[in-house]
């Protein structure tokens, strides 16, 4: 059961076009992660879907409705631009965002978030006295301390360090187990592919992918072998049938030319080192992203 659907939207400003239609159903109690570069119209479906901008043409159901004037009901929303009250204090922050959500018993669920966050001790400080990370850890309570039904974070991992990611990544897990459905926009391939259930990437407002990470892998085959040896890179110089190379230092991760059978690159390769380690795998997140919007790639089909 889809809770979010979008058909055939088209988002335009002025001379461009920012979402072309866009077609995409976002299933219920799932975690749908977001994707794609800078400009590539993730924010602008966003806030499509939140009423902020309304489509020039296609449809928008959000919990089966269609868009209009009403306020959206049970929908929690972190912007990419952070918004606080500084000169408020953080407790006062967050009893006034619980009150304008319609929450209660909201002296207790500010007590639970501000402790398993982390910021209990800064409860009665000033919002600008609060860190950078302290003050998206607070806009995110602010966002979901009522649990509602869906949940639209955009880039909520954007600046956090890894202890405060950790903490927000298993407070959205406890958010989907109790029933909500949560979207994200993510430039962290690595997040997405461990939490998402379903990912959706735009690319110059088109939609290039949408499915698993599975589905998606499978669109592009086995063609990665990553290689560890004792020369590294260029132990692979000169190699017919490697297409490209990624180097991360100690091991190095290959795409392959189709047909090219992955033996015979080993063989190639051992011919010029000692190999400590050789894998044929999928493609990770990371490198279909940069296929599909690196300045060198190749047109993609629009999915």
């Amino acid at each position: 059961m889809s809770i979010i659907e979008l058909e055939n939207v088209t988002k335009t400003f002025g001379t461009v076009v920012a979402v072309n239609e866009l077609s995409l159903s976002v299933p219920k109690g799932s975690i749908y992660g977001f994707i794609g570069p800078n400009g590539s119209g993730k924010t602008t479906t966003i806030r499509m879907i939140m009423k902020i901008f309304y489509p020039d043409a296609g449809t928008i159901l959000v919990n089966g409705k269609p868009h209009n004037g009403q306020r959206l009901e049970n929908v929690g929303y972190l912007p990419e631009e952070r918004g606080l009250y500084k000169k408020m204090k953080v407790q006062d922050v967050l009893q006034f965002h619980g009150e304008l959500s319609g929450g209660t018993d909201l002296k207790t669920r500010i007590a639970y978030w501000l402790d398993l966050l982390d910021l209990k001790e800064y409860a009665l400080k000033k919002v600008e006295t609060l860190s950078k990370g302290m003050r998206q850890k607070l806009q995110f309570i602010a966002t979901i301390m009522t649990e509602p039904e869906i949940i639209i974070l955009d880039e909520p991992f954007s600046g956090l360090d890894p202890v405060n990611a950790e903490i927000l990544k298993d407070a959205i897990l406890n958010l989907q187990q109790k029933g909500s459905t949560i979207i994200f926009s993510t430039h962290d391939m690595n997040m997405a592919e461990k939490m998402c259930d379903n990912i959706f990437m735009i690319y110059k407002g088109h939609k290039v992918l949408d499915g698993t990470l599975s589905q998606i892998q499978d669109q592009y085959g086995a063609d990665t072998l990553k290689v560890q040896t004792e020369k590294g890179v260029p132990a692979l110089d000169g190699i017919k049938g490697i297409s490209k190379i990624n180097n991360f230092g100690k091991i190095q991760e290959i795409r392959i030319e189709e047909g090219t059978d992955p033996q015979k690159i080993l063989a190639a390769v051992m011919k010029n080192t000692p190999v400590y380690k050789f894998e044929i795998t999928r493609p990770s997140l990371n490198d279909i992203f940069i296929r599909i919007a690196a300045p060198d790639r190749k047109e993609v089909n629009h999915a």
